[in-house]
């Protein structure tokens, strides 16, 4: 390969992983590095994890859940996991062995109990260990497999699995509610087991924390790196995405700005990540999608952006409409609940946290928390304020209530043999889903007497929980019949005059077609999104900058559609001087004429 081969591609093992933070641009990494080696002459199959994959959308292809080839980069196949096809195949493993051999009544309640997102979730976790270990000799043709997963929390949960499930299945626990058939165990057992040393091998497997240069980014992989080096993931490469060169003499103030808060942050990380090998890949004046954009991501060389006519519209056009009137026509209703969606990294903890702070500002009783594995809603704030209650569904702490409360109900009359195999069944992995569901379930029940705003985690592992809330309401709809009266979470999802949706993205090609994805799946499902805020819109800063000025530019295709085509109401966010932190900065986001933050 080239020289100026970026340092975690030099001599790279059979996997390699990219994860980080949602919208630090593992996607963008991981297509460039896949078509860099494939051009070397490599056969690569490059993976998406990601429940909202967006690989096909950067190739310019459809490619799904079955090995794709990539027709302008020859050696270079694709696969996304798509975790509503795995799911479907993995139900089909287990109920058609014994289709027409049991009662349609039972086959029927089977499906049902595969119905959920704890299906979903291991359905798509066997799909990965299979590439791990290759039972099937699927990926023996390829030189290296590159991951593409879903934002850090998610992946940590994933990657954690292998040794999870090994621990649940050597120790003789639970039942095969979840992982199929008994006779299958021993199987899987082995699979688990060899995904569980395949990836502590450093020889065939390379983790590459992918961050850009801001604080709470730089954060996240720190704390991935000490979660997955615990679990035996030692050799790790660090790639700092999109970083802006020096402006040197240009008298763009937001320019400036921009490079000194980056500046500051590479400065600022931790002795941990700085001893990792690392690679600072430069800010380009285009969106990765297409083969050309991909092939100049690992240039070294400084990229002059080219010259933009000075007539073209700029805040002007883009900046009529502010989050203050959104929280405006939220206020109205006085009470609520108000869902913060979107892509990884675009922003909806941020969003999320203003609306909530606007709403407190104006005496009104608002609960603030997250759904998000990877979110830290106390660093954003950082402060408090009169009215406003913080909280964070932790996978964990839920799971532990859950277990608890399954003991002292469904246990108090079990003898202690019984209990014993009860607590067992509640240490499978697939407890967090259903304990993550009740919780959030609490959380929309609060919102009918005060605001409940909630920051979601990137949209995949949205879908799943809404998945599960999908499958509640349809057993609860199946137990009650047709003339039960009920209301479930779904129902209040569904109405809105209890429930806003906030669909939050960026003025960048991928970030909308995800959000206009997810809108297409909760209309689906009988949600319809409310609003939409564009975050950090360069188009909206107005900069002068060459380089920016042409990122803004480009800023305006995308905006016309959200607003035209996409949007029933929606607000436009200028990228600000300095990063919203902190309870004064996050007021401001929400003011009717909002104050440069600096």
């Amino acid at each position: 390969m080239a020289a100026a081969d970026p340092t975690f591609l030099t001599d790279p093992p059979r996997f390699v992983f990219f994860t980080g933070k949602g919208g630090v641009g593992k996607t963008s990494i991981a297509c460039a590095s896949a078509v860099r080696l494939a051009r070397a002459g490599k056969k690569v199959l490059l993976v998406s994890t990601d429940p909202a994959s967006n690989v096909g959308q950067v190739f310019g292809l459809s490619i799904g859940n079955t090995i794709t080839e990539v027709p302008a980069a020859a050696g270079l196949c694709a696969l996304e996991i798509d975790p509503e096809e795995a799911a479907a195949a993995y139900r089909e493993r287990i109920v058609g062995p014994v289709r027409g051999l049991l009662p349609a009544a039972e086959i029927a309640s089977i499906t049902e109990q595969l119905s959920g997102s704890c299906t979903t979730e291991v359905a798509s976790f066997d799909e990965f260990t299979s590439l791990l270990t290759d039972p099937d000799d699927r990926v023996a043709g390829f030189d290296h497999v590159l991951f593409d997963t879903a934002p850090t929390g998610h992946t940590i949960r994933l990657l954690q699995l292998p040794g999870n499930w090994t621990e649940f299945l050597d120790h003789g626990k639970g039942d095969a509610s979840c992982l199929g058939p008994l006779a299958g165990l021993d199987k899987q057992k082995a699979m688990y087991a060899g995904a569980v040393e395949a990836l502590s091998d450093p020889g065939r497997t390379r983790l590459v924390l992918v961050a850009r240069a801001n604080r709470a980014a730089l954060a996240e992989i720190a704390r991935t790196h000490s979660e997955l080096a615990a679990i035996g993931m030692t050799r790790q490469h660090v790639v700092v995405n999109g970083v802006l060169p020096d402006p040197a003499d240009d008298t763009d103030p937001l320019a400036t700005a921009v490079y000194q808060r980056e500046q500051a942050a590479l400065a600022g990380r931790g002795a941990a990540i700085v001893a990792l090998p690392t690679d600072l890949v430069e800010l380009k004046p285009v969106n990765m999608v297409g083969l050309d954009a991909l092939s100049t991501l690992f240039d070294t060389t400084t990229t002059t952006a080219v010259s933009v006519d000075d007539t073209e519209p700029g805040v002007a056009a883009v900046a009529d409409a502010s989050l203050a009137d959104l929280v405006d026509a939220i206020e109205a209703d006085g009470h609520g609940l108000v869902m913060c969606m979107g892509k990884g990294g675009v922003g909806k903890t941020t969003i999320a946290a203003a609306i909530a702070v606007a709403l407190a500002r104006r005496g009104h009783d608002v609960h603030l928390t997250t759904t998000d594995p990877a979110a830290h809603l106390t660093d954003t704030l950082a402060g408090e304020l009169d009215h406003l209650e913080v909280s964070r569904i932790d996978p964990h702490e839920a799971s532990e209530t859950y277990r608890n409360r399954v003991l002292a109900t469904k246990g108090a009359e079990l003898d202690d043999a019984g209990r014993a195999t009860l607590a067992e069944d509640l240490q499978s992995p697939c407890t967090e889903e259903v304990a993550v569901f009740q919780a959030f379930s609490k959380v929309i029940h609060e919102s009918r007497r005060k605001f409940v705003v909630v920051d979601t985690a990137p949209t995949g592992h949205t879908l799943l929980l809404l998945d599960a809330t999908g499958s509640y309401h349809r057993e609860i709809a199946r137990q009650m019949g047709d003339g039960g009266r009920f209301i479930t979470p779904l129902m209040r999802l569904q109405d809105p005059a209890q429930t806003k949706i906030v669909l939050v993205t960026l003025a960048e090609t991928t970030p909308v077609l995800e959000a206009a994805g997810l809108q297409d799946d909760l209309r689906r499902a009988g949600i319809e999104p409310w609003g939409w805020v564009v975050n950090n819109s360069l188009a909206a800063a107005a900069p002068t900058a060459p380089l920016l000025r042409q990122r803004a530019v480009a800023e305006l295709e995308q905006i016309d559609t959200v607003r035209d085509e996409l949007a029933n109401r929606c607000a436009v966010i200028p990228l600000a001087v300095s990063e919203p932190v902190g309870i004064t900065a996050l007021g401001q986001l929400a003011e009717r004429h909002p104050a440069p933050v600096r």
